[in-house]
C-alpha cells in the first residue's frame, strides 16, 4: 500500500524545489501581478500549491512565525505609495503602479486628491489601502 517508487527524502526535497520557484516566481512578478492572473494561471498554481502544501505548510508556518525575515522574505511587506499627501514616484514605479489605478482607490475610499491621503499602502494581496486624513 505504501510502496513508493522514489526514496521519501527525494519526494520531500522536491516538494521544496517546487514551493521555494512558486514563491520565487510570485515575489518576481509582482503584487500588482497576482490579482492579473487568467483563470488558467490561477488553476495550474492551485493545483500545483496543493500538490506540496501538505509536506511544507507546518515548516514554512513555523518559519515565518519565528523569524520576521522570513516573514518579509516568503510573504513580502506592504509598499508606502503616499505618506501626509506626498506621492512617492519610485514607489510607484517599483510596484509597477500607474497613477490611474491609484486615482481609482483614492477615489473609492473617498480622496479626490493625493493630498487628501495620509497614507496609501499596496498590500501583499494585490489591494490598495487609503487613509484620509482627518478633517
Amino acid at each position: 500500500m505504501w510502496n513508493m517508487s522514489i526514496a521519501w527524502w527525494e519526494f520531500v526535497l522536491r516538494g521544496i524545489i517546487i514551493y521555494v520557484f512558486l514563491i520565487i516566481l510570485l515575489r518576481v512578478t509582482g503584487k500588482r501581478q497576482i490579482g492579473q492572473m487568467s483563470p488558467f494561471d490561477l488553476v495550474l498554481l492551485l493545483v500545483l500549491s496543493n500538490a506540496v502544501q501538505n509536506s511544507i505548510n507546518w515548516l514554512v508556518g513555523s518559519l515565518t512565525y519565528k523569524s520576521g525575515r522570513a516573514e518579509a522574505l516568503i510573504e513580502g511587506r506592504p509598499e508606502l505609495l503616499i505618506h501626509n499627501g506626498k506621492l512617492f514616484e519610485k514607489a510607484l514605479a517599483k510596484c509597477q503602479l500607474t497613477r490611474d489605478e491609484l486615482g481609482t482607490a483614492l477615489r473609492e475610499s473617498g480622496c479626490s486628491e493625493v493630498k487628501d491621503v495620509q497614507a496609501a499602502f499596496l498590500e501583499n494581496n494585490g489591494t490598495i489601502s487609503v487613509i484620509p486624513k482627518s478633517k
